[in-house]
């Protein structure tokens, strides 16, 4: 799948977005390695922090349809924004738990704008599960 067709899986994903404060909605679309495509949108809670980010819902969903961490191709995320949208910290440290650092991360917005780069460009001197296994 090339990734403008998962871009235009990001903006469906969108549109089960669950944002009555904020009105921010965000889709994303995550590619595994049979070529399934998982969707993700973000989910708000009045309390704030039990809400969750479209990225993340798309990983849980895909790990919990029994896809293993480190098979995922590509992600792509998209919201209503003047530049190409970008994960926020959070997920950007379960992408590279979930994805590994090399996976292409599929930045757009609803005009088109698109920008590619990787988990490890938008999470440099990340902290990942090889740090723990130097304490075993």
């Amino acid at each position: 799948m090339d990734y403008g067709q998962l871009m235009k899986e990001a903006i469906e994903a969108r549109k089960a977005a669950y944002i009555p404060y904020s009105g921010f909605g965000v889709g994303a679309a995550l590619l595994d390695s049979k070529g399934q495509v998982h969707h993700g949108c973000n989910v708000e809670n009045a309390a704030y922090s039990p809400g969750n980010c479209a990225e993340r819902t798309a990983m849980f969903r895909a790990i919990a349809d029994g896809h293993r961490p480190g098979t995922f191709q590509a992600i792509a995320v998209v919201a209503d924004t003047e530049e190409p949208v970008a994960p926020c910290g959070v997920c950007r440290q379960v992408l590279l738990e979930l994805c590994g650092p090399d996976m292409p991360v599929i930045l757009g917005n609803l005009k088109g704008d698109i920008r590619q780069t990787t988990v490890r460009e938008l999470l440099p001197y990340a902290f990942g599960p090889s740090h723990l296994e130097e304490q075993k």
